[in-house]
């Protein structure tokens, strides 16, 4: 059952890192608790007008990454949710600090033995409606799959995810907040910034959280600077 009526854009944040950039953005903010983390509306300059929009501090991982897009349905009503984060990309597919636009995710971590392993995974594959974004994107991004796991990219997992699927990064939440969206006919767009590669040597951040938590402000600062132009693109009438 649907909330009252809130904001008409939900943005949801999962990693705590990507959620420290968010509360720098917006210090004067005072955050409210919920069950699954702290959450605030802040107003953004859309065109020439200000636009309430809710951030929400969903979680990490599929578990939590899907309870708290659903949390947010039922309160908010929202006419968009937008995942704003990041990606770790598969080395000599793509660069860092690509903006990946997801247009399809899947969850790549199922273990099926007993039945039909392809039949699972499509069960949670997710194709995006982005007819809504007319004309040209508001910062450079590649249209692409999305991989979520529930666990970093492990180095000898990318040539099959790269072949089986043609992915070319993956994170830990996408698939399960796309699929959570598209079972309530909620419009999602989903953004993440690659901040590390992975590859046959290993991820360059692994073991160096430093280094993540650097280049996810970098990725974060890019897309926030860009989430008006995106919310720009919003029909009117949800």
């Amino acid at each position: 059952m649907s909330g009252p009526a809130g904001p008409r854009v939900a943005v949801l944040i999962s990693a705590d890192t990507e959620w420290l950039v968010i509360r720098g953005h917006f210090a004067a903010c005072d955050p409210e608790e919920s069950p699954f983390g702290h959450w605030f509306v802040a107003e953004l300059d859309v065109g020439e007008r200000l636009e309430p929009v809710l951030f929400f501090h969903g979680g990490w991982g599929k578990i939590a990454a899907a309870g708290s897009t659903q949390y947010v349905i039922d309160r908010w009503s929202p006419a968009l949710l937008v995942n704003l984060g990041t990606c770790g990309g598969f080395e000599g597919e793509i660069e860092k600090g690509t903006v990946i636009l997801a247009e399809r995710t899947l969850v790549y971590d199922i273990v099926e033995q007993m039945g039909d392993h392809d039949e699972h995974i499509a069960h949670y594959e997710t194709e995006l409606d982005l007819s809504w974004l007319d004309g040209e994107y508001p910062q450079d991004v590649v249209r692409s799959l999305l991989v979520s796991g529930d666990r970093d990219l492990l180095p000898e997992d990318v040539p099959r995810l790269r072949e089986q699927f043609g992915a070319v990064a993956g994170d830990w939440e996408s698939g399960a907040i796309a699929w959570v969206a598209a079972r309530n006919e909620t419009r999602c767009l989903i953004l993440r910034g690659v901040t590390d590669l992975v590859g046959e040597g290993g991820g360059e951040a692994y073991g160096n959280l430093e280094l993540y938590a650097q280049n996810a402000l970098s990725v974060l600062d890019s897309l926030l600077s860009s989430l008006p132009d995106w919310i720009g693109k919003l029909p009117t009438v949800h």
